[in-house]
């Protein structure tokens, strides 16, 4: 059952790529500046942040089989509609849709995982449903791109959604939201009673922690896979569509390799976790440095090597999740997940409606931006990353100072315990 989810996640993360290997025939197709093509991208995905606690709601009242069947054919119609636009107007409202289905999806799936696996094994299942769900990636970054060279916008779109339908009905026919003879208890709350629960998510710091984990995570890798890299590649800095595409499909596979490891170094280190999240932001900082200060074209294996950290962004941002559920009661864990959900969609909607923004006022009226463009509409990262920063450690010294208060955990910093260790080791 939990592989029939997995399935359906794959094929949203697919859908939900999509544009992110067709950005310059969709250019081309509706005439868009790319501030124009980043609306598409930013459109869906504010879509999705702003449904996730909605989805949660809903998700408590119908289970996941209704859910997952819902989202698979919404992302359908708007997989063709797109398929069938001919203006920027009917293209964002496709991708309306596409957000809307994909919102729905992966906390369904998520869900599954308690109802058929044992507690132990619930942790590392999460993680594996990530990293699985992240093969539609690759579909979108390869075979789509080969699809659309052969076929075309039309009937390559047209295909996308026929996956979608053919989702839905597996889904519908086969799934099941708990085994035989489990209790599902479905839970219809008051519109008070909801915000009641959020408020008091809100409030707790392991919550706000958890936002900005997610918002500083996350964006950077996702605006390079969901739309601006493919363009930055192969405009930028010049490699074959080939090369780009297998860039793209390193980075799903190397985030595979990522996950676990950094699962199993937060369960082991559970009071380092913000540790994992400052390395994690410092090396995609240092490494879109070196990118952007390089004189001309990077060399490929600079590339590579940006490719690689950036892999580390999406299982980066699930520390997000651990820090909700740390510090939440069982009864709130929904709300908090779907309050962190939001920060890593929301920096990224952002970055990538700044890059856009940032191209057309470098380019001017220049037919396509040039490598100098790219380098200057990147560099916006850096302010996102200065405030997802700030807002981790502002928040983490209210959560260890409520530590110390209340349960008299203290927290040694980090150079201080490194320092300690080092000496108990020396002979």
């Amino acid at each position: 059952m939990w592989s029939v989810g997995v399935l359906a996640y794959a094929i949203a993360v697919f859908q939900r790529s999509s544009l992110g290997v067709a950005g310059p025939q969709a250019q081309q197709r509706f005439g868009l500046t790319a501030a124009t093509l980043s609306l598409l991208a930013v459109a869906q995905l504010a879509t999705y942040a702003a449904l996730q606690v909605p989805a949660g709601v809903l998700l408590d009242r119908f289970g996941s089989r209704r859910m997952i069947t819902t989202g698979a054919l919404v992302m359908a119609a708007g997989q063709f509609g797109l398929a069938t636009a001919h203006g920027g107007a009917a293209a964002v409202g496709a991708r309306l849709l596409v957000g809307a289905g994909d919102a729905i999806t992966f906390i369904s799936v998520l869900r599954l995982v308690p109802a058929w696996f044992a507690p132990r094994q619930v942790p590392m299942v999460t993680q594996v449903t990530a990293i699985l769900g992240q093969v539609g990636q690759i579909v979108a970054a390869f075979p789509l791109l080969a699809l659309l060279g052969r076929v075309g916008w039309t009937r390559s779109f047209t295909t996308a959604a026929a996956l979608g339908v053919l989702a839905a009905v597996l889904v519908a026919v086969v799934l099941r939201d708990a085994p035989l003879g489990a209790v599902v208890a479905s839970q219809s709350l008051s519109l008070g009673e909801v915000r009641r629960r959020l408020g008091h998510t809100w409030r707790e710091p392991g919550t706000r922690i958890g936002l900005w984990t997610h918002f500083v995570t996350q964006f950077s890798g996702n605006t390079f896979a969901l739309l601006w890299g493919y363009p930055f590649l192969t405009h930028g800095e010049g490699l074959r569509p080939v090369t780009a595409g297998l860039l793209l499909t390193l980075l799903v596979l190397a985030g595979m390799v990522v996950g676990p490891a950094l699962g199993q170094l937060a369960a082991r280190w559970p009071m380092r976790r913000s540790a994992l999240v400052f390395l994690i932001v410092g090396s995609s900082a240092v490494a879109w440095a070196v990118v952007l200060a390089w004189p001309g074209r990077s060399p490929l294996p600079v590339l590579v090597v940006l490719v690689l950290v950036l892999a580390s962004n999406g299982p980066g941002s699930m520390i997000g999740f651990d820090f909700a559920r740390s510090f939440n009661p069982r009864s709130r864990l929904g709300s908090a997940s779907g309050i962190v959900n939001v920060g890593g969609f929301v920096a990224t909607l952002l970055t990538m409606l700044g890059v856009g923004v940032v191209l057309d006022l470098v380019s001017g009226n220049r037919p396509g931006p040039s490598l100098g463009a790219y380098k200057a509409a990147f560099a916006v990262q850096y302010v996102l990353w200065a405030i997802g920063l700030a807002a981790v450690i502002g928040n983490r010294r209210i959560l260890r100072r409520r530590l110390r208060d209340d349960d008299g955990v203290i927290i040694e910093p980090l150079h201080r315990a490194v320092a300690r260790r080092l000496r108990s080791m020396a002979p």
